[in-house]
């Protein structure tokens, strides 16, 4: 049956987490023993490796052949015990797994610098037979305040064997709250189905939730399709389907903990946010709301990237960002980025975060959110796009609530790196940033302004003018104040995509549709970076103000496309970064010089201007956070 919001709630509840009636210490499943992921699109190896001989993985179970060896060191394969020991009071962990056949079972660990060690062991059968039976093993979690993990390795002799429900169980030191997840959609109707299939399709991670939202915010509506209707049927109870009109990833995701945390305090319920656009390991339920439910202050607990076209890398394991520079996504001291986790290290031992490195914020692909911070810190701000989720972790922190994002809990996510930075969104990413730099920094308009410059400066020499534009109509924006997040800033999204569409190097268009001689098209690779930028960029501009040019077109890389080299032709057919497609970068002197005009006055007055809006920003937070103000933007009872 298809819920309304209107529904009473009745969750389905894991077994294995129903609280002691006296509401104390639970015994809960902290993840499954995975040997294959959710489809054969993820590399297997993430989760087990077959080390020497021959086995057959399978999700939740492997065979090993006589002579064989199969490890379970790897990305979901392992126990992150440096997290647990950090971040919760438990102090062991229990394995527990049923096998048949014969060979041996062990629970192993590493230290810091990833030396391995034996922790327990299970010999399973004998030589005269070997019957099914459950095995268990137990690793003290009392040595890895640094660094190090646990997991499993698999050993045959002479013997088959079999290893199978594979269950790492913890006790958590209370009731485990009730979870809702809440996926956020506009138009990808069918990667946002692929995720609720993914769900139906694991129904014991499915039974650690309590609902599923889907806010679905889109012109192309989910209930639309055919497949909308199985789906919805196989989650029955389970699911709330949610329309409302376009408010953005905050907007969306807003309105699940807005439903969630509806009622008397102990009514809330912790929301786990997910893209539409994920491919799911719905493992991660089991992942992020146990962890949640051991932590000893409440916590944010993000699962991390995984890039999905190239699904063995991970995009970053733990990041922080500098709003005066209008920069995020940037690696925190010791961890992992752009990491290969198929390959080997210099030592030719596997390539984990063995390290613990601490986070300060995580996106929200995949994100679990505890009611109690809700309560204590408000709603998301209305940012439409982009930063929401930043400044909700900064704002969180502030306040005395870390964020930990777990390895081991990870979803695949399009890779930001095949995204072009020159989109309609980058407005919201500008404009979003200096209000994250308001709230956050001691707002340094020498520094604020003088990245301003600077971007500024090689949009136009690399004939950048689109993007010019939309950075300027940001700094413009932001200086309006905070009344421009009223309407959640529904009209900004479609005022800046009219602002864009006079720009004609904004627009992706296809090879074959180019009317070009071919001979006009020839590849012109971009030399090293320069010694000095500076100078670069005053030749540069030389040679454009005398209408000069070293390449009258030319055809340039997507990874060549830097503003010095661009800046040397008088027009440029430039690959976007997505290769799917090509833009057209025309050196325009008029429109440059007007552009430079409307920089230096924004520029002006963000340093004129810019204390006072600061506090103007700062004294909005509480009503633009508030369960009224959204409210009122979902036009609905607070």
């Amino acid at each position: 049956m298809l819920r309304t919001a209107e529904t009473p709630d009745s969750p389905l509840v894991a077994p294995d987490r129903l609280p002691e009636p006296t509401g104390g210490p639970v015994l809960l499943t902290a993840q499954r023993g995975l040997f294959f992921g959710p489809t054969a699109l993820a590399p297997e190896d993430l989760y087990s490796v077959v080390e020497r001989g021959a086995a057959r993985r399978e999700r939740g179970r492997v065979t090993l052949t006589p002579g064989s060896k199969v490890g379970t060191n790897t990305y979901f394969g392992r126990f992150s015990a440096t997290y647990w020991q950090r971040w919760t009071a438990v102090d062991r962990v229990e394995v527990t797994a049923v096998a048949a056949g014969e060979g041996r079972v062990r629970l192993l660990a590493s230290d810091t610098n990833k030396v391995a060690r034996i922790v327990d062991s299970v010999e399973v059968g004998t030589a005269a037979g070997a019957e099914t039976r459950e095995i268990r093993l137990t690793g003290p979690v009392d040595r890895f305040l640094d660094g190090g993990g646990m997991w499993l390795e698999l050993t045959t002799e002479l013997g088959t064997m079999t290893v199978s429900e594979v269950h790492w169980k913890v006790r958590a030191p209370r009731s485990v709250p009730v979870t809702d997840v809440v996926i956020c959609t506009y138009n990808r109707v069918e990667e946002c189905l692929d995720t609720l299939q993914a769900l139906v399709d694991d129904p014991e991670a499915l039974a650690v939730v309590g609902l599923v939202r889907v806010v679905d915010q889109g012109s192309d509506p989910l209930e639309s399709r055919e497949r909308f209707s199985a789906v919805s049927a196989a989650l029955g109870d389970k699911l709330v389907y949610l329309r409302q009109p376009n408010l953005g990833g905050a907007g969306g995701f807003t309105r699940g903990l807005f439903e969630a945390t509806a009622g008397a305090p102990e009514e809330h319920r912790d929301v786990l946010f997910m893209d539409d656009d994920v491919m799911l390991e719905p493992e991660i339920l089991f992942r992020l709301t146990s962890f949640g439910a051991c932590t000893q202050v409440p916590t944010i607990v993000g699962g991390q990237m995984l890039n999905l076209l190239h699904p063995g890398h991970l995009h970053i394991s733990a990041e922080y960002a500098d709003p005066e520079n209008l920069l995020v996504g940037l690696p925190t001291p010791g961890a992992l980025q752009e990491a290969y986790l198929l390959g080997l290290d210099e030592r030719l031992l596997p390539i984990n975060q063995e390290r613990r490195a601490d986070t300060e914020y995580n996106g929200w692909w995949s994100c679990l959110i505890p009611a109690s911070i809700v309560r204590a810190i408000g709603y998301p701000l209305p940012l439409f796009f982009q930063w929401d989720d930043i400044e909700f972790g900064y704002r969180a922190r502030r306040e005395g609530f870390p964020t930990v994002s777990l390895p081991g809990a990870g979803v695949w996510h399009g890779d930001f790196g095949w995204k072009d930075w020159d989109e309609w969104h980058r407005y919201f990413n500008l404009r979003n940033g200096l209000i994250m730099a308001a709230l956050h920094t001691g707002f340094s308009t020498k520094k604020i302004t003088a990245r301003i410059r600077h971007l500024l400066s090689v949009y136009l020499i690399g004939m950048h003018y689109g993007l010019s534009a939309t950075l300027l109509q940001a700094v413009e924006d932001f200086l309006q104040g905070p009344e421009i997040l009223r309407d959640g800033s529904a009209d900004a999204a479609a005022m800046i995509r009219r602002v864009r569409a006079d720009y004609p190097e904004t627009k992706v268009h296809k090879m074959a549709d180019l009317p070009d001689d071919f001979r006009d098209l020839t590849v012109v690779r971009s030399g090293g970076e320069p010694s000095s930028d500076r100078l670069t960029w005053v030749k540069r501009a030389v040679y454009q103000a005398a209408g000069k040019a070293v390449h009258r077109t030319g055809f340039i890389p997507a990874g060549d496309a830097h503003w010095w080299h661009v800046a040397l032709f008088e027009r440029a057919v430039v690959t976007d970064m997505g290769e799917t497609g090509v833009r057209i970068r025309t050196r325009d002197k008029d429109r440059a010089v007007a552009l430079a005009k409307r920089g230096f006055e924004a520029i002006r007055r963000l340093r004129a201007e810019g204390p006072a809006v600061v506090e103007r920003y700062r004294a909005a937070v509480p009503e633009l956070t508030s369960r009224e103000n959204w409210a009122r933007l979902y036009n609905v009872e607070s």
